[in-house]
């Protein structure tokens, strides 16, 4: 059918006509060079250069009312993305501005009057032509075609295709959104050949990516290498001389990409929908934005609501409303007289960096102790776990707030400030940066719109885009015939995921199965498939996940990957990397030596109270990294003690958390296509047909620390007293134990708690695991707490040592 009308009469025609009328403009409008002698002018709209495949465009760039810029940007793409700026910080006039490329060979951008703005350089050469190539490259040729000079030399905040990241050369992010100015965030090689991203604020300069505080090694980087040499392809891959490898989630070719260290400080590559010609992320540096070191400025600590904004301590207020970079001021007089001052407690709130002092071993007291003595001091963090750490604080900077920090930063000042509200943050959490366009994965507003020309460049753009649709139209009926219809994902989409960080990679098969012996020994086995012991040929012990016929649909494999690859966290297992060959989807886990939860607290194993404690608090910091701070929103769907498995010391991991479906944290609804979870601890939203949220995942975790507490399953049936009925365990547990809690009666505890543990477990602790679990079980979902808040009021408690 597509043929014939190829071959009509009247199609080709008006093919014909079409062409007749529009390629002289599109001709006059879309040269790709600029002869030696001549110029292009801010006043004439129609003065670009445009790349022979039309990708990129080259010219004069307006923002505001009167401020121009030379710039190249994405000539399709929503908003005309800019990855080049000439004169970032100098922008020109809308009037007698222009861009020469002299006789003598300097190519030069002028401002009124004839003011010098910028140039490529200031010595004669032999240039006859500048040329916007289909890579986005603007370079100045010899008569002989050769390049003596590139935009690529020089690049802003964005690395394309084919372009290189070399020891002369860095990004740095704008100053704000929608502008170019710039700003404090830079990636560069540094001296020790690493590739880094430090902030280079007004007051200080921070390391924060790599993880400051681990070594080179830890980091999964290579220092002893001489060069300093950096590519991004255009199959998304980037790598680096320091042994950083990296790609997008849609790796393969055919995709427009850019990979920007964005105004915030987060590195991300961005890739182009060629159908709606808006941006969407598909890989970033940094999962949780307030690691971001100076994003909130002197004083202000970054937190999560749920996404990254700013916030002042108690006794502090904003600086300047407009500008966080300006932080936060004391609203009191600061003193050196230790019976005039006072500590307020920051739970889980840390500020990197600026010690005075540092002591292991150490009471809470002594550590108050040498911050009051000190009047440097205006600050101390203490971590009362594990080596009781103490850390005196003399400048507050990189302060953030999350549910993993643990210990607490107290704050020195004056005893007449009024701080009745000392353990919550001030201030309206406003955004990290003013006139920010919020950034949401998969969505392309990270550049404000362009006003002044806006509406002009529509007209040029329709002649293009009539021009262009008709070769795209011959390209796909081209393509129709020749190949026909292809299913399936694309051999380069699995080929791409081959390393999505330093230490995760693709295996064959042949490997998984010599490592497990032919999947001799079993670990466990679920609804998503069965776990097997393995030993790699590097000698890591490993557990490998044989996934069902029903699980190896290739859509819900690859976003299995691309989640997991991407998610850090001390609680939950790591994933090495998968296997993809013909009907064969394995993933490769971290080994964790103990097993799982439910094989050490259920009758007739047994587990100590602290080790529950541990296992209750760590698992809720897991779940609350998932549903809070996570690239994507992540909802379990399963948690039950079979999927929580204990490492060294005890320490929680939660697992199989690959395959559940993801929620936009902008959205207000998950789909799901058939329910998860298993019988027990599923919430009554499944069975109501409600929107699934992270609520699920609150109702079921309820279920297992009241486990805990109780040292059985609750899923089993009990006779209710008095008559010959029976209940399900959690319902009479809830029923009876809530309401002698609601009464003030105080000898509900002897019966809730497990009795193997003869008393030996904190009261406040068993108290408070137990009022979060019946208001987490609650069939009310808006009735139940937040992960944030479970891990918040268990922290509080979690040093009590008043064991019975």
């Amino acid at each position: 059918m597509m043929l014939q009308t190829l071959k009509s009469p009247c199609f080709l025609s008006l093919l014909i006509l079409t062409f007749s009328v529009f390629v002289p403009i599109a001709n006059s409008k879309t040269q790709n060079f600029l002869p030696r002698g001549s110029s292009l002018s801010v006043e004439d709209e129609s003065d670009l250069l445009i790349s022979p495949d039309k990708t990129f465009t080259c010219g004069f760039y307006g923002l505001g009312e009167n401020a121009y810029w030379f710039a190249i940007w994405f000539t399709n793409s929503k908003d005309r993305t800019v990855v080049w700026v000439a004169n970032r910080d100098k922008p020109v006039n809308a009037k007698g501005s222009r861009v020469s490329l002299r006789v003598d060979g300097v190519m030069m951008l002028t401002d009124f009057g004839g003011l010098l703005t910028w140039e490529t350089n200031n010595t004669y050469t032999n240039a006859t032509r500048a040329e916007l190539l289909d890579t986005g490259n603007l370079v100045l040729k010899d008569p002989n075609g050769k390049i003596i000079w590139q935009s690529f030399d020089f690049p802003t905040d964005t690395l394309l295709p084919y372009q290189y990241l070399t020891k002369s050369t860095k990004l740095i992010s704008s100053l704000k959104n929608g502008t170019f100015q710039s700003g404090y965030f830079s990636l560069l090689f540094d001296n020790d050949n690493v590739l880094k991203m430090i902030y280079d604020g007004p007051d200080i300069s921070s390391l924060y990516w790599p993880t400051p505080y681990q070594t080179v090694y830890e980091n999964g980087r290579f220092d002893y290498n001489s060069s300093r040499v950096a590519f991004f392809n255009e199959m998304g891959t980037f790598r680096s001389s320091d042994q950083l490898l990296f790609s997008a989630s849609d790796v393969g070719p055919g995709i427009k990409r850019r990979l920007t260290l964005d105004y915030d400080g987060n590195l991300r590559i961005y890739s182009l929908n060629n159908l709606t010609w808006k941006w969407g992320i598909s890989w970033q540096a940094l999962s949780q934005g307030c690691t971001v070191h100076g994003i909130c400025g002197r004083n202000a600590i970054c937190v999560y609501t749920p996404d990254p904004k700013c916030s002042c301590p108690p006794g502090y207020e904003v600086a300047d409303p407009s500008d966080w970079d300006k932080g936060c001021r004391r609203t009191f007089n600061r003193t050196c007289s230790q019976s005039q001052e006072k500590f307020v407690q920051l739970p889980q709130v840390d500020y990197y960096g600026f010690d005075l002092n540092y002591k292991e071993n150490i009471s809470i007291h002594d550590c108050k102790e040498l911050c009051s003595k000190d009047c440097r001091c205006v600050a101390f963090r203490y971590r009362q776990i594990g080596q009781r750490q103490c850390w005196i604080k003399n400048a507050l900077f990189n302060g953030w707030e999350s549910p993993n920090i643990p210990g607490s930063t107290y704050l020195k000042m004056p005893v007449s400030v009024e701080t009745s509200e000392s353990n919550v943050l001030n201030g309206i959490s406003p955004k990290c940066r003013p006139g920010e366009a919020k950034i949401v994965v998969g969505s392309p507003d990270m550049y404000g719109s362009s006003t002044g020309r806006s509406m002009r460049w529509h007209y040029l753009y329709s002649f293009a885009a009539v021009l262009g649709g008709i070769e795209i139209l011959l390209v796909i009926a081209g393509f129709w015939l020749f190949f026909g219809r292809r299913h399936g994902l694309p051999a380069s989409g699995e080929d791409g995921y081959k390393l999505m960080s330093s230490q995760f990679r693709k295996f064959g098969h042949a490997e998984l199965k010599k490592a497990t012996e032919n999947f001799k020994e079993e670990l466990g086995r679920g609804a998503s498939g069965a776990v097997y012991k393995g030993i790699l040929a590097d000698g890591r012990v490993v557990a490998v996940k044989r996934l069902e016929d029903s699980y190896q649909g290739v859509d819900v494999f690859w976003a299995e990957v691309s989640i997991i690859a991407n998610i850090f966290h001390m609680n939950l297992v790591r994933m090495w990397g998968f296997c993809s060959e013909g009907r064969h989807r394995l993933l490769v886990y971290e080994y964790v030596e103990h097993l799982s939860l439910d094989k050490h607290l259920f009758p007739p194993n047994f587990l100590g109270w602290k080790e529950r404690f541990k296992v209750s608090i760590g698992t809720a910091k897991g779940l609350a990294y998932l549903h809070h701070e996570c690239l994507e929103w992540v909802i379990h769907c399963d948690v039950k003690p079979e999927n929580i498995l204990l490492g060294s010391d005890f320490e929680p991991k939660i697992a199989d958390f690959g395959l559940a479906k993801l929620s936009k944290r902008a959205g207000n609804k998950s789909e799901f296509s058939q329910i998860r979870g298993t019988k027990g601890y599923m919430a009554p939203d499944w069975a109501l047909n409600l929107p699934i949220t992270a609520k699920v995942d609150v109702y079921s975790y309820g279920v297992v620390i009241l486990e805990m507490v109780k040292g059985i399953r609750l899923s089993s049936w009990a006779v209710i007293e008095g008559t010959d009925e029976q209940e399900i365990e959690l319902t009479r547990f809830v029923r009876v134990v809530g309401s002698k809690i609601e009464c003030g009666e105080n000898s509900w505890m002897e019966d809730a708690v497990d009795s193997r543990l003869n008393g030996e477990y904190s009261r406040n602790q068993v108290r408070k695991m137990v009022e979060l679990g019946i208001a987490c079980v609650q069939e009310d979902r808006s009735k139940r707490p937040t992960m944030d808040f479970v891990v918040q009021a268990l922290s509080e408690c979690e040093d009590e040592a008043d064991l019975l």
